[in-house]
């Protein structure tokens, strides 16, 4: 059924029949035929839905001239000339034999109402006299007289079809709806689904309908009296709860109207379920996830503080082994190895603990900050500027560890530091905790459930203490790796030698390549690949692959040789990849392909994405995606996203996943600016920053419970994929 866009009416407003809304005349002027339609204000037909036919064999209509409509913006049917009040047809026919005396003529047409409903396509077939000319017109309504109905009024959608939940225990709920005599309700088009973050409704059953064809759909199950289904509940606790149902049904009337889509919000209250039955109800086949970011933030809410600071932990303990944390270790390393031969066990944790509270608390108070104003913490950590200025920060510490100046904290903030505490060694400790600090920005990176799941108890409760605590304990989990590296390295660093020194330049090179890899962030990736390639050149020359040898060397000399040597090849791959346009340190020499093969196109090795930038992009493409029956999935990207780029590196480029997304439209949502155009698209789902992935139907509704934040493996991803896109086949109207 095809509807033009909705809007209320007034609840003693009649709806016309449609040969009441819709009166022509006919008139035989001789070679032609003159239709004069006269349309009743408020209503209106589509001129791509007019056309005429011959029913007389020896009567054959010729080409006809539509006349111009007025221009229609239509939900379904998109851009549309549509006619209103009068208009007028004329066909031209000819005769192939022997001229009849009357000619039936097949008039089709489809209309509607301003109100918000269609008609279904009419067809009404008028005999015209022919062997006269200008004497037989014949009026629609002189037609319709001996049996017009037109006193039949049509009631409005909610007293034809009344809806009630009722809860049958805790996890069913009765779905009834009342359907008044003379209306019928499609059993397809009747869907119900839970509107929360701990209850989820599996698939709704129906009784079996009565069988009827429908002008469009075809062969169809409709109910023409009430109609009772049961709704299985998914609970993530037992609590008693009152839950939203979002209800959608259609229906029609046998008069020949039907109307629009209804989606009704209700409310039903279900009792207290025993854990256990809650528990079973939530691995219900049939019920969509809740996601897991979802589930943290219900746990922050209503869990115990231990329970809750012990998961929070856990997360954190997982993010520790991402990239974007990694980079912290030579950080930490650094402070640690500076201390010489005053290093010991003891010393290396007091000092790795200064390190990591530093950059909790920081952390902490800035995702606190940012998720109680509403600002995209990710990304205002990412801005070019602010990447810049600690990239430079990191090469100024590389100078000092290669000796090319001495850095030390001014003599003035030593002199404090010790009439604070009394204690030298004090100085160092806030020094470990203020390069915590710097490296929370480092943090920011990276995106997962855990902290999205903060951050929304913060931003949408305003529960800045168990928010809070949340996010300090993941802090915590991901510098617990770094609190062994610093009781490891106190314990196992030899004493004071000639290795400091070698280990002092390890850690310049390693606070040049943390450098790179900061700015990489909002560099082209054919510079960062060559900054890349520079570093490992001078690292190879420094290890000794330009050293000549003697029959005399050692093999500790020889293997640094070899090493060395590698590395200045590596690096000089690098170099030449990033010239012939290459951005990928896996792939460096991809770009030659370019070059060597004349009129070579590259093939695209990941997936390939509609770019979408506002609101408004998206609408369009989920209604162009639902025009071909085909579900939709959302990628928010951003280039200083490096759980991003693991995505489009490592997930996005197996045919696993491209085969599981082989029927969905792909569109990316590209937020590296930040702009007022993706701080609003975001804000429409909620989304804290990339990596966030969101499915839609085929009808263009978002999957619930089905988001993806952060990092996921290939194939974790297809499964995830095939469950998100799962029972959501969509048969496309026939027109």
């Amino acid at each position: 059924m095809l509807f033009a866009a909705s809007s209320c009416w007034g609840q003693n407003q009649d709806i016309l029949r449609p040969y009441e809304a819709f009166k022509y005349s006919v008139e035989n002027i001789g070679d032609s035929i003159q239709v004069n339609w006269t349309i009743e204000e408020g209503y209106y037909l589509y001129r791509n839905r007019i056309s005429f036919g011959s029913g007389t064999n020896s009567i054959v209509i010729g080409n006809i001239d539509l006349p111009a409509g007025e221009q229609h913006e239509d939900e379904f049917f998109g851009k549309q000339q549509v006619y209103r009040d009068r208009f007028l047809v004329t066909i031209p026919y000819r005769n192939i034999g022997e001229l009849p005396e009357t000619l039936d003529l097949a008039i089709k047409s489809q209309g509607c109402a301003d109100i918000g409903l269609c008609y279904p396509p009419q067809t009404w077939v008028e005999t015209v006299e022919l062997n006269s000319r200008g004497d037989n017109k014949i009026d629609l309504r002189d037609a319709f007289g001996a049996f017009s109905i037109s006193n039949l009024e049509f009631v409005p959608v909610d007293e034809a079809f009344e809806p009630i939940l009722t809860a049958i225990d805790s996890n069913r709920i009765e779905v009834a709806i009342r359907v008044k005599e003379g209306y019928y309700l499609y059993k397809e088009k009747i869907a119900a689904e839970a509107e929360s973050n701990i209850a989820q409704a599996g698939m709704l059953n129906l009784p079996n309908g009565e069988s009827k064809t429908d002008q469009y759909f075809g062969k169809m199950e409709v109910y023409y009296q009430d109609v009772f289904g049961e709704l299985p509940i998914a609970r993530a606790t037992p609590e008693a709860m009152n839950l939203a149902i979002k209800l959608q049904y259609q229906g029609c009337a046998d008069g020949g109207i039907c109307y629009p889509p209804v989606t009704k919000m209700l409310t039903v209250s279900l009792p207290q379920a025993s854990a256990g039955k809650a528990l079973a109800a939530v691995a219900l086949s049939s019920a969509p996830p809740v996601s897991e970011q979802a589930r943290l933030a219900e746990l922050i809410k209503n869990s115990s503080l231990f329970i809750m600071t012990l998961t929070f932990f856990g997360a954190g303990l997982l993010l520790a082994f991402t990239p974007c944390v990694l980079p912290m270790v030579p950080i930490l390393s650094t402070i640690i190895a500076g201390e010489g031969k005053k290093v010991s066990a003891a010393r290396g944790f007091s000092l790795s603990l200064s390190y990591v509270l530093g950059m909790a608390v920081i952390y902490t108070v800035a995702g606190v900050i940012a998720a109680a104003a509403g600002v995209q913490l990710q990304a205002s950590f990412n801005q070019p500027w602010v990447l810049t200025l600690f990239s430079a920060f990191f090469i100024i510490l590389a100078g000092g560890m290669f000796d090319l100046y001495d850095l030390q904290i001014p003599s003035a903030i030593q002199n404090r530091l010790t009439n604070i505490s009394k204690n030298q060694n004090s100085g160092t400790l806030i020094g470990a905790f203020m390069m915590g600090a710097i490296s929370s920005l480092i943090v920011t990176a990276c995106v997962g459930p855990a902290l999205i799941a903060a951050l929304t108890v913060i931003a949408q409760t305003g529960d800045i203490a168990r928010g809070g605590a949340a996010l300090f304990a993941m802090s915590m989990g991901m510098g617990t790796p770094l609190l062994i590296v610093g009781i490891v390295q106190g314990k196992l660093l030899p004493k004071a030698g000639p290795w400091m020194v070698t280990a002092k330049h390890a850690f310049g090179f390693m606070m040049l390549g943390l450098a790179i890899w900061m700015v990489s962030r909002v560099l082209p990736g054919g510079i960062t690949l060559a900054l890349w390639g520079i570093l490992v050149v001078i690292v190879g020359i420094y290890v000794g692959g330009l050293t000549k040898l003697s029959e005399n060397s050692s093999n500790i000399q020889k293997l640094s040789k070899g090493a060395g040597l590698i590395s200045i090849i590596f690096g000089s791959v690098l170099l030449v990849g990033s010239l012939a346009g290459s951005d990928s340190l896996l792939r460096p020499l991809e770009g030659l392909k370019y070059t060597i093969s004349d009129g070579y196109i590259p093939e695209h090795r990941g997936l390939k994405f509609q770019q979408v930038k506002t609101t408004a992009d998206l609408d369009i493409a989920l209604v162009n995606a639902a025009a071909e029956g085909k579900t939709t999935m959302l990628d928010f990207y951003a280039d200083w996203c490096v759980s991003c780029i693991e995505m489009e590196e490592f997930t996005f480029t197996k045919d696993a996943v491209k085969d599981a997304l082989s029927n969905t439209i792909l569109l990316q949502a590209d937020v590296t600016a930040n702009d007022q155009a993706d701080q609003a698209l975001m804000a429409r789902f909620n989304v804290f920053g990339p990596p966030t992935i969101i499915f839609f139907d085929a009808d263009g509704s978002k999957r619930a419970g089905y988001e993806v934040v952060g990092y996921m493996k290939a194939n974790e991803f297809a499964r995830h994929v095939n469950r998100a896109t799962n029972n959501t086949a969509y048969s496309k109207p026939t027109n």
